[in-house]
Parts: C-alpha cells; structure tokens; sequence
C-alpha cells in the first residue's frame, strides 16, 4: 500500500510540475531551453566583444586604405568576417527596440545554431553586402527572441549590430508564407533585411516574415575614415627619452 501510495504522489508531482512548464511556456517561453539560451547568449556575448575588439587584421587595414568609398570598406570587411565564420559562431547582434529583443546573432539556421539565438540564412550576404540579409528565430523556445515578432510595427526600426559596423532597418510589411515560400529571401533593388519565425505560435504550420528596408549603415568606430586608417598603420615613433 506504501509503494502505491508513494507511486501516486511521485506521478501528482510530475503531473504537477508538467503543468506548470505548460503555462509558463503559453504565458512567457519554455522554460528549461530558456535557462540554456541564457547561459549561451551570456557566452555569445563575450565572443561577440572578442571579436569587436580584435578589428581587422594589419593586411586588412592595409587593404582598406586602398578603397576610397565606405560603403566598399564595409563590403570588404563584411567578407572578411564571412569567410572566417562557422555555423554557430557569434557575428553581430539583432535589435528591436520596439518590442525588447537584443540578442546575439550566430551564423547558421539548423537546429544547433538556433538553440545558440537568431541565426543568420548562410545562402544570404551578411550586412553590408548587397541583397537581402535574412534571420530566423525562435517564438517559444531557447530565449524566444521573436516570440512578439507580429507586434513591429510600421516605422519600427531593426538594428543589426555587425563587429564592422551598424545597420539600421525601418519596418516596412509584414506577410504570413508557406515554410517553403524561398521567394522572401530574393534579392530586390535595395537592400533589406527579413526576420522569419514559425506561425502561429507553438506551431511550425506556417511562417510569419517580417520586411524591412535598411536606411543607413554607421560604421562602429574610426577604422573606416582615411584618417582613422592611417593613424592605425602609422609605424611608431622614435622611443622619447624620460
């Protein structure tokens, strides 16, 4: 009788806390993968601030100072990274000011790379490079970065925070597609940015894609200016005597 009664109150528990995990993920996200996401965003962050402050390497910057134009310094760079960046790597970082999403962006759209945080269509340019820069992320699980994705609205601004520089995208439609619906991520005549999550939310059936124009790009410090490259290349001066 013992056994049985212990049985039971093992199986009410676990009744118990299974219901709970249901709704806190219908009210706020699933719980367990949000903890993960937490402690891989908190490590992204910290690779993301590595690779911000390593900058180009002295070829590049010798490079650099080739190129008269800053959008073709930006290209440059943005291909740098690219070449050097694995599925799953830290690249930049997504924000939505409108609805509270900042996050680290990694490299990659397979499962893996999504647990990570938003991850950047590999089959598209990283910021900077001209076409359409596409995103996907989750809306209930690992973080739930764009889980209020439906709520931008006209005007919203999207900021893409690359190691190279700052991109900023004014939302302009919304459209609910197939998964299938490649199309979305075609190259137009300007450049733009789409964020792509599953809809509805807590189903995969279709997929809500958010469009937005980009307006500017700010580079991050003065590595792109003439004068800032040649202040970095400037060989040392003579050693001042104390």
């Amino acid at each position: 009788m013992r056994v049985v009664r212990g049985l039971s109150n093992v199986l009410i528990f676990a009744g118990l806390l299974l219901l709970l995990d249901v709704g806190a993920t219908l009210i706020w996200q699933e719980p367990v993968s949000a903890l993960y996401a937490k402690l891989r965003q908190d490590q992204l962050a910290g690779d993301l601030d590595k690779l911000q402050r390593r900058g180009p390497t002295p070829a590049e910057l010798r490079a650099l100072q080739r190129i008269r134009l800053s959008d073709e310094r930006l290209a440059f760079l943005a291909r740098s990274l690219r070449r050097r960046t694995h599925g799953g790597d830290a690249i930049g970082r997504v924000r939505i000011p409108s609805i509270g999403v900042n996050s680290v962006m990694v490299e990659g759209t397979a499962t893996a790379d999504l647990r990570e945080g938003p991850g950047h269509y590999a089959n598209t340019p990283f910021p900077g490079l001209r076409g359409t820069v596409a995103v996907a992320g989750h809306r209930t699980t690992y973080g739930a970065p764009f889980r209020n994705i439906d709520h931008v609205r006209r005007g919203d601004r999207i900021l893409l925070d690359m190691p190279y520089a700052r991109f900023i995208y004014r939302f302009e439609r919304q459209q609910i597609v197939r998964p299938d619906a490649l199309d979305v991520i075609r190259r137009v005549r300007y450049d733009r940015l789409v964020l792509s999550a599953c809809h509805p939310k807590y189903s995969a059936a279709r997929r809500i894609i958010v469009f937005a124009r980009l307006i500017r790009a700010e580079p991050l410090d003065t590595r792109l200016s003439s004068r800032g490259l040649s202040e970095r290349i400037r060989p040392p001066g003579p050693i001042r005597a104390a």
